[in-house]
């Protein structure tokens, strides 16, 4: 297949040389219910959609990228997580996106999605750690949470106390535990397609479930049924939806100090002037507790590339290899004034060879 798809690429490009044309020519695989293949076009920008918490450092190494390397500058469009896949997978060619951030794993419904549409060659790439953290405006209250109170806080439903489970009656965080400031709960958080929502839900309200023991009973009865429970994020307006952009949440807070938002731990670091972290049962949301592991909101940023694009988008390959050079992500590199967490130094060389990997695919076509 890749042998036949590699002729038809290199007799379009003839075609297109030969005959001057400045639009895309189309390229059919022979793959039933597989879109044609646009072939390679010149100056063509790689495309780069999805985590509003990855894209910051996308766009400075994109910037650089375009600086220095003789390529045009890719485009990056902030979609949330699972926006950006979605975009991802409609299909192979230059126009449409050759890379997905990402703030979680990519799950294997969209592997499916992928798949459908033709795209089967892709390549995870680790970029750094992030914390998620729970902010609020310098002049409101300082907060310490665990992870139970984030639960029963935001969880639509909690135990009754009774066996059963109830609406979430609690109005103040007070209502949650008598240690919480007096104020009104309201959050402001992503909306379902972000990654940072899924990571929140998963690391810090999943696990806050599990230490209550009706809910731990129930995660080894009913897996499924626990799930429910502990991911279902409120809708009476307690949670509030607020985008896909971490940076309108930090414009928010500072206007509503009663307020506090989810966010990544990036947009943290660059609006410290501005917005403090609340302690996780203790620790406080920094560099060094992220890193070491103490602090207990913490994930993994990934960038997923489509492989079958390579031939197709000029400096694809590239891109990859400038994102995780040591001089961008190790220790000293310039994404991490922007926040990054770098990943340890094994880790960022298992990447390095991915991207080596990569070049050399494309050297191959």
């Amino acid at each position: 297949m890749l042998t036949r798809l590699s002729c038809l690429l290199g007799a379009a490009l003839l075609l297109v040389s030969a005959c001057g044309q400045s639009e895309l020519s189309q390229i059919d695989t022979g793959e039933p219910g597989v879109k044609p293949v646009p072939a390679i076009a010149r100056n063509q920008k790689i495309k780069i959609v999805g985590s509003s918490t990855v894209a910051p450092f996308s766009r400075t190494v994109a910037e650089r990228f375009g600086a220095v390397s003789g390529f045009p500058t890719p485009i990056v469009e902030t979609t949330g997580t699972g926006g950006g896949f979605k975009a991802f997978c409609e299909g192979v060619g230059p126009v449409s996106p050759s890379i997905a951030n990402a703030s979680r794993p990519m799950k294997d419904s969209e592997r499916e999605l992928c798949a459908k549409a033709g795209v089967k060659a892709i390549t995870e790439v680790a970029l750094g750690y992030d914390g998620i953290v729970v902010a609020n405006s310098k002049l409101g209250p300082d907060f310490d949470l665990t992870k139970e109170q984030l639960y029963l806080a935001l969880a639509k439903e909690i135990p009754d106390g009774k066996g059963g489970f109830m609406p979430n009656p609690h109005k103040n965080w007070q209502d949650v535990s008598p240690d919480l400031p007096n104020g009104p709960i309201v959050v402001l958080g992503p909306p379902p397609t972000s990654g940072t929502r899924d990571a929140f839900v998963e690391l810090g309200m999943e696990k806050g479930a599990e230490a209550i023991p009706q809910l731990k009973a129930l995660k080894e009865s009913d897996g499924d049924a626990f799930a429910e429970r502990a991911h279902t994020v409120r809708t009476d307006g307690v949670w509030v939806d607020f985008g896909e952009n971490d940076s309108a949440i930090v414009q928010s807070l500072v206007k509503s100090p009663e307020a506090i938002g989810v966010l990544g731990f990036s947009f943290l670091e660059q609006n410290g002037d501005r917005v403090k972290g609340a302690r996780l049962a203790g620790v406080e949301a920094s560099f060094d507790n992220i890193v070491s592991g103490d602090y207990g909101l913490a994930r993994i940023m990934f960038f997923y590339v489509k492989d079958q694009n390579l031939p197709l988008v000029e400096g694809l390959a590239e891109f990859v290899s400038a994102s995780v050079d040591e001089g961008a992500a190790g220790n000293d590199g310039y994404l991490i004034e922007k926040g990054l967490i770098p990943l340890p130094e094994a880790d960022l060389e298992t990447q390095q060879a991915l991207a080596k990997q990569l070049e050399a695919k494309v050297r191959a076509y």
